[in-house]
């Protein structure tokens, strides 16, 4: 009995062909702007980081502030000595109520920190902005990451089925061959052995299906729907330009992690300025204007007062138990973190940038030589099975042949996701990646 391709052929085709309804990349993309909560949080802090600009701003404006009191006073006052009589002054109890109110105006004219907290304030929205860019560039590689990390899966596990229903048939012929004894016992132990490792192949890539989807789920909030597959043949381009050392250059310039690391580098060079200003004096204009109303006092009259006051007003801090040495030191070390962190960063975006370049140039090529391995795998599993027939190829053999054939199909399928990964982390590193992009990844499912 000859190798059946029917079982391998239907599986096959429902792992390249378009289902009707099938969620694409674009469609999950859309559902997890929504819904995933790591792209949620990261919107709430950028809407959070943009009022740092209004908090450094309010410390060069002025202040006002309101105070007012009422009071009831309740005053025994007894007044003794010879000197007592000369003045016509009530004794005994005196009850009275005080009120007023006062608004006080302070207008900072030098204050060295409140400067450096206002350029630290514009940084700091510069950073949430870059990091805000950097987690939208994330979204859309999570979710063709995982949407393509489905699709192996799948893949997988229809490989895995048709892989089954070709060792059993090879496993029947192999019991029947030896039933009429044109085959011995070892035929069939190893079609047997086989078939029962790809019963277990079978039983782990229907498990990590399931956690793929679950991973996929959590970013859409939703079970998902059935996923459009990718299509029979898509468009590889070559990186362009097609010069590595560009987009180096570029990333350089425009990548998101870094201009983040350059935010917080300049954040912790006006830090130290900050903290070396705690050693100079502030000066403020402040101006108060009062009214106070008392119907009465201890020298029984009332009294109205209005008071207007304008003057300027310097403080020195002198020392303060070393707090201000201490803060500077500190300042002055994040700093060098700072700076190190950044220089850390250039170098991962480098490796990034030129890990994503490889990945598509080399996936291309890999394709296109999985490809040809395909069709060599094919001719050998037809070649073994022939053998076999004539009887110059065992059954061990054609099992190989099987083995490599599926083996090479899910090495094709892998490498042409990878290469579509590979495109979206390029244009990524140098800070370009948009739903556009995705958008044209998109067209390869259909």
């Amino acid at each position: 009995m000859k190798f059946s391709k029917i079982a391998l052929s239907v599986a096959l085709a429902m792992a390249v062909s378009p289902m009707a309804g099938a969620a694409d990349l674009l469609d999950f993309y859309h559902q997890a702007q929504n819904q995933d909560a790591v792209f949620a949080s990261a919107r709430a802090t950028r809407q959070a980081g943009q009022e740092k600009l209004t908090q450094g701003r309010s410390q060069l404006l002025p202040s006002v502030n309101l105070n007012a009191n009422s009071t009831y006073n309740n005053v025994n006052t007894q007044y003794t000595g010879a000197s007592a009589a000369l003045f016509p002054f009530p004794s005994g109890d005196q009850r009275f109520n005080n009120h007023g109110y006062g608004v006080t105006l302070v207008q900072p004219l030098f204050r060295e920190q409140n400067w450096a907290s206002y350029s630290e304030s514009e940084l700091q929205v510069m950073q949430t902005e870059a990091q805000y860019k950097l987690a939208e560039q994330s979204l859309i590689l999570r979710v063709a990451q995982t949407y393509f990390d489905v699709l192996i899966a799948q893949d997988t596990v229809q490989l895995s089925a048709a892989q089954k229903t070709a060792i059993s048939e090879q496993l029947e012929q192999a019991k029947r061959n030896f039933e009429v004894g044109t085959a011995t016992i070892t035929d069939t132990h190893e079609a047997q052995a086989r078939y029962d490792l790809i019963v277990a192949q079978e039983i782990a890539a229907q498990s990590d299906l399931e956690v793929k989807r679950r991973t996929l789920q959590q970013l859409i909030n939703a079970v998902p729907q059935e996923l459009a597959p990718l299509g029979k043949s898509f468009q590889m381009e070559q990186p362009q330009p097609a010069d590595l050392n560009k987009w180096v250059e570029g990333a350089q310039q425009h990548n998101y992690q870094i201009a983040s690391a350059q935010a917080a580098a300049e954040m912790a060079e006006k830090e130290v300025d900050r903290n070396r200003g705690g050693h100079l004096p502030t000066v403020d204009l402040v101006a108060n204007y009062s009214k106070n109303s008392a119907n009465g006092s201890i020298y029984g009259i009332g009294s109205d007062t209005t008071a207007t006051t304008v003057g300027v007003q310097m403080n020195m801090p002198l020392f303060q138990g070393g707090a201000i040495q201490s803060k500077w030191r500190e300042a002055e070390a994040n700093r060098e973190r700072a700076r190190q962190d950044l220089e850390n960063t250039r170098r991962t975006v480098e490796l990034q940038t030129r890990q994503a370049y490889l990945g598509v140039v080399s996936g291309i090529a890999q394709v296109q030589a999985l490809q040809q391995a395909l069709k060599s795998s094919e001719s050998l599993l037809d070649a073994s099975k022939l053998g076999h027939d004539v009887g110059v190829r065992t059954n061990l053999d054609v099992l190989n042949a099987q083995q490599q054939l599926f083996s090479t199909r899910r090495d094709l399928y892998q490498a042409e996701y990878n290469y579509l990964v590979s495109q979206l982390n390029l244009k990524a590193a140098v800070g370009e990646l948009s739903e556009e992009d995705l958008s044209k990844v998109n067209q390869a499912l259909h």
